[in-house]
Order: structure tokens, then C-alpha cells, then sequence
């Protein structure tokens, strides 16, 4: 994910949304979102493959209080202020595991912090308990809630 300005034409292999406040950025680049992705996207090859049918709009959004939201798009700032840091560097360079920057790092983990309190958890959560949190709120979302 990243924020491109309005001259930006985009192919038919990428996606955009308007964005103006940075929320959607802060969501999207959440280990919550990724969560989400993994278990529902699409793959081409082993690669994460984004599908804005199944994907982002099925993906559970709680309803979010002014100050979560405020939070969230803080801390999405900051990892666009983290990437910042390093210019030239492409997002495949910055998100190599093995050589992640630091300040980076650091930021997504203030990001998913602040995005897994949205959901209701106090500590960090593992995948499988955000994946179940995220079910339940679709179940809830569609109807299929018991």
C-alpha cells in the first residue's frame, strides 16, 4: 500500500481508493488487513494476490470511535514518515524481512497495536485469534451470527 498523488493513472493490475485522511492506508497496511488477505485474497504464485470484490470489501470493519480512527491514521502517517526515511529504496527493498529497517518495524508495530484495540484486543493477538475476530464480526456483518 502505498499513497500516490491525483496525476497517478493506475494499470488494471493494482487498485485505487481515495484516501484523503490516511485511514484506509493505516488499515490496509495492518497486520489485521493482512490477516484478513491472506485467509480470503487470492494468490498468483505463492504472492498475495488483492481482490477489492472479496477482500476489502468483505473485510469486517468494526465501527470505529473518533479516537480509534484518530489513532489509525496517526500511526498509518508514521509509516509513511518511516518509509520516508529511506528514499529510493522500493517497498520490496524496505519490506525484505531479512533487512526490514528498524524505524520501520517499529512503526508497523504501533500501527497493528492501535488497529488490533479497534477490534477489541488489549495485547497482541496471534493470527488465528485475529482471523477469528474478523469471522465473527462477518458473521455478524451478514447475518450469519448464531
Amino acid at each position: 500500500m502505498a499513497r500516490f498523488a491525483p496525476d497517478v493513472i493506475n494499470s488494471d493490475a493494482n487498485f485505487s481508493a481515495e484516501d484523503p485522511d490516511g485511514l484506509l492506508l493505516g488499515l490496509i497496511s495492518s497486520s489485521m488487513f493482512i490477516a484478513w488477505q491472506r485467509a480470503v485474497g487470492g494468490r498468483l504464485k505463492s504472492d498475495l494476490r488483492f481482490a477489492s470484490t472479496i477482500t476489502w470489501n468483505n473485510f469486517p470493519l468494526p465501527h470505529l470511535s473518533d479516537n480509534h480512527r484518530a489513532a489509525i491514521i496517526d500511526a498509518g502517517r508514521a509509516v509513511e514518515a518511516a518509509r520516508a526515511v529511506h528514499p529510493g529504496q522500493s517497498l520490496a527493498d524496505l519490506y525484505d524481512p531479512l533487512a526490514m529497517p528498524r524505524n520501520l518495524r517499529d512503526a508497523h508495530g504501533a500501527l497493528d497495536k492501535v488497529v488490533d484495540a479497534a477490534f477489541g484486543f488489549r495485547k497482541k493477538p496471534a493470527d488465528e485469534l485475529r482471523l477469528a475476530r474478523l469471522f465473527e464480526l462477518y458473521a455478524q456483518m451478514t447475518g450469519e451470527a448464531a
